[in-house]
């Protein structure tokens, strides 16, 4: 590491498998991933998600881009002071509603009901359990991706690369491309935050699709595999000392 390496995008994604929504700034504590990070999920079959004794399920289980490209067409936001989130597509408001309300919930699984109605297997229910991380990997994680790894891609692909096609917490400029890829075990502080790493981060099919277009127009993980013999991009860290980050901060190895 040459000593600039420094965050410059932040992002959490409350609704799994909906919008990204870039952070100020984010308090992190030990063993808990970034507020309202992957709270909610949209259960697309059996609703059997028990919200007073959560359990992580495989992502298979929800809506999500890796089958269902078309949630890339809509941009949500939630306001985590009032729990009012709201769909929208072209600039146009669709619905919104009260997370924390069963009316609010309502209104909007009506509209994802027949929005996505050709890639349900049963009506969609919205679920969250205080405390609990509806996110791809069973622990609470914070995701960080090495810009100089995208730079890589994007040379091997002939094409740019959209970073947030990877879903991340946490972008980092100012590193060797995969340099992150050493780090399982290691130590690293980012602003006044120390985490570990903890596993990197094997891509699956969501990545094929462009998040502005909903388009799947590229092949990541099979150029990933073909090219360096592994579908990994990205690290997934445990935070061991919390503290503030935001864009700007630095990152340095302990």
């Amino acid at each position: 590491m040459n000593g600039t390496a420094r965050i410059v995008g932040l992002y959490r994604y409350p609704m799994k498998g909906m919008s990204p929504e870039p952070v100020e700034a984010a308090e992190l504590a030990p063993r808990e991933c970034i507020a309202w990070d992957r709270a909610f999920a949209i259960e697309n079959g059996t609703a059997d998600f028990d919200t007073d004794a959560p359990k992580h399920f495989p992502k298979i289980k929800f809506l999500m881009l890796m089958k269902n490209e078309q949630l890339a067409r809509l941009h949500s936001r939630f306001d985590e002071r009032t729990a009012e989130f709201s769909i929208s597509e072209d600039g146009r408001e669709h619905v919104s509603g009260n997370l924390m309300t069963p009316e609010g919930r309502g209104r909007i699984e009506a509209f994802l009901a027949a929005y996505m109605k050709t890639d349900l297997r049963g009506a969609p229910r919205i679920v969250h359990a205080p405390g609990f991380t509806l996110s791809d990997a069973p622990a609470k994680l914070v995701s960080i991706i090495n810009l100089a790894s995208i730079e890589a891609l994007e040379a091997e692909i002939g094409r740019k690369v959209d970073p947030l096609r990877f879903r991340a917490n946490v972008y980092v400029e100012g590193l060797e491309p995969w340099a992150d890829h050493e780090w399982v075990g290691r130590h690293l502080r980012l602003g006044s935050a120390r985490l570990k790493g903890v596993h990197l981060i094997q891509r699956c099919a969501a990545t094929n699709v462009d998040p502005v277009t909903a388009e799947r127009d590229m092949e990541i993980p099979a150029t990933l595999q073909r090219r360096w013999a592994s579908m990994d991009l990205g690290l997934y860290a445990e935070v061991r000392e919390g503290g503030t980050i935001r864009p700007g901060d630095r990152l340095e190895l302990a």
